[in-house]
C-alpha cells in the first residue's frame, strides 16, 4: 500500500456494476486516478470489468483488466506487466465462472468480512448481477470455518458473513468440485445449508460477534431466525431486501416471495429478538410501479416494524427483462418517490434510536485517530461515538447511549460514555 505522499506505481480498482450510475462512478474514479497519477498502471477488476472489458480497457491509463474469477491472480498479472509493459485483458465469459475462492478480508477494519458464497441463479428482471457473477456457488464448510479460525488467531472479534446470495449457500460447492478428478461423479451427500454453516461458525473460539449480510426473505428460514435468537454470538441484526411493497411489482420483478411472506419474516424476527436492527432494501420507480402501486408499497413499508430503509432509484440496465415492461417512471418521479420513502425511513430510524437513549449496550470499539473519540456499533447496530483511553480498540465494552447526532446524510450516531 502506498503511504501518504508517495506516488503509487500500481492502482487497483475493484468495480461495481449494480446500476448505470455505478458504471459511471467507476469510469470517473479511474479517470481521476489517471489524472492524479499518470505514471501509475491502473488495474481494473470486479463486475464492471467482467461485463464490459473492452470499454474498461479503452479508458486511458488502464493497463490490466481482470474478470471476477481472476482477482486472486492480480499479483501475477502485475508482475507480468512490470516485466513486459504490455496491456493485459483476461476476462472469461460469465457462464464459464465456476470456481470459488474463499476470502476473509479485514484491512484497517475491526470487523472481518467472510465471503461464503458467490453468484446468483435468480435473474430478477431488473438485475445484472447473475450476468456479472455467474451461477450460485459456495465454499465448503470446513474451508470457511478454517478461515474464521485464522481470523480469530489474528485478533478478529467480529465477522460479517457475506456473499451475493448467501441464503443459497450449499447449492454448488465449487472448491470441492474443483478438487474432484475430471470425469469422476460426486458421491451423493446431503446438501449443506446456510444453517449448517452458521452452527459450525458459532463454535469457533475467539469470534464474539457474527452478522449476516443481506439475505433474501424466502431463504431466511424460521430455523435460521430461531438459531440467531438463541445464539450469543449472532447479533440481533438483519438486512433483508424487499425491493417493493407491492405484490404486483414483486411479480413483475420476478422476486421469489410476496408481501405476506415478507411480513411473516419481519414479525418473526421482532417476536424473537425485540431489539433487532432490521434494514430493508427498496427500489423506487421500477418499471411497472404506477403511482397506485407505489402507494401500496409505501403503506406496506410504513406498517412494518423495521428499523431503516436502504433506498435506490430504479436504474435501467441493458439486456434485462425489465425493459420489456411497458410502464416506465420519469427520472423526476423516481427521485420524488425516493424522497417520500426517505422520510419514512428517517422516521423509523429516529423512533428506533429513541428506544435506546439512556440504555447500556455492548459496543465493539474501533480504531480512532489520535485525539478523536472512538467509534463502534452496538450489538443491534447502533452507531456510537465514545471517548475512550488509548489501547481499547477491538474490545467489546458496555456503553451508555446518551444522545443522538444526525449528519447531513441522515445517519444517526449516539454520543456515549463508557460504563466500565
Amino acid at each position: 500500500r502506498a503511504s501518504a505522499g508517495e506516488r503509487p506505481d500500481v492502482i487497483v480498482v475493484n468495480t461495481c456494476s449494480v446500476t448505470e450510475e455505478a458504471d459511471k462512478k467507476c469510469r470517473q474514479t479511474i479517470r481521476s486516478f489517471h489524472r492524479r497519477w499518470p505514471q501509475a498502471a491502473i488495474v481494473v477488476t470486479g463486475c464492471y470489468a467482467q461485463l464490459k472489458p473492452a470499454e474498461v480497457a479503452a479508458i486511458e491509463g488502464v493497463e490490466i483488466v481482470a474478470g471476477n474469477d481472476r482477482k486472486g491472480r492480480l499479483a501475477e498479472f502485475i508482475e507480468q506487466w512490470t516485466a513486459e509493459h504490455r496491456e493485459h485483458v483476461e476476462v472469461v465469459p460469465t457462464q464459464q465462472l465456476r470456481g470459488f475462492t474463499p476470502s476473509c478480508a479485514r484491512g484497517d477494519r475491526t470487523r472481518c468480512f467472510l465471503k461464503v458464497q458467490d453468484g446468483c441463479d435468480y435473474w430478477c428482471t431488473y438485475c445484472t448481477i447473475p450476468a456479472a457473477r455467474g451461477r450460485s456457488r459456495s465454499g465448503t464448510i470446513d474451508t470457511l470455518v478454517a478461515q474464521a479460525e485464522q481470523a480469530a488467531r489474528e485478533g478478529a472479534r467480529e465477522i460479517v458473513i457475506t456473499g451475493v446470495n448467501i441464503g443459497d449457500f450449499g447449492r454448488r460447492t465449487a472448491d470441492a468440485d474443483e478438487q474432484r478428478p475430471r470425469g469422476k461423479r460426486a458421491v451423493t451427500e446431503p446438501r449443506p445449508t446456510l444453517l449448517d454453516l452458521l452452527r459450525r461458525l458459532d463454535a469457533v473460539e475467539g469470534i464474539d460477534r457474527y452478522r449476516i449480510s443481506s439475505i433474501e426473505p424466502n431463504l431466511l428460514t424460521d430455523e435460521i431466525i430461531g438459531f440467531c435468537a438463541t445464539s450469543a454470538r449472532f447479533m440481533p441484526h438483519f438486512h433483508i431486501p424487499l425491493q417493493s411493497g407491492s405484490d404486483e411489482v414483486l411479480r413483475l420483478m420476478h422476486r421469489h416471495y410476496d408481501t405476506a411472506l415478507f411480513r411473516h419474516k419481519i414479525e418473526r424476527i421482532r417476536a424473537l429478538m425485540p431489539d433487532a436492527f432490521i434494514g430493508v432494501d427498496l427500489i423506487c420507480g421500477a418499471r411497472g410501479e404506477t403511482r397506485e402501486e407505489f402507494e401500496r408499497s409505501r403503506e406496506f413499508v410504513e406498517s412494518l416494524p423495521i428499523t431503516r430503509l436502504h433506498i435506490f432509484p430504479y436504474s435501467e440496465r441493458p439486456g434485462t427483462k425489465a425493459l420489456e415492461i411497458a410502464h416506465s417512471v420519469s427520472r423526476e418521479e423516481k427521485h420524488r418517490r425516493v424522497g417520500e420513502m426517505m422520510r419514512v425511513s428517517e422516521h423509523k430510524m429516529e423512533a428506533f434510536a429513541r428506544r435506546y437513549t439512556g440504555t447500556v449496550r455492548p459496543v465493539l470499539l474501533e480504531h480512532s485517530r489520535p485525539g478523536e473519540p472512538m467509534g463502534g456499533f452496538t450489538d443491534n447496530y447502533l452507531k456510537v461515538s465514545v471517548d475512550a483511553p488509548e489501547g481499547m480498540d477491538n474490545r467489546i465494552v458496555p456503553v451508555r447511549l446518551l444522545e443522538t447526532i444526525k449528519d447531513e446524510t441522515g445517519d444517526i450516531t449516539f454520543k456515549a460514555t463508557l460504563e466500565i
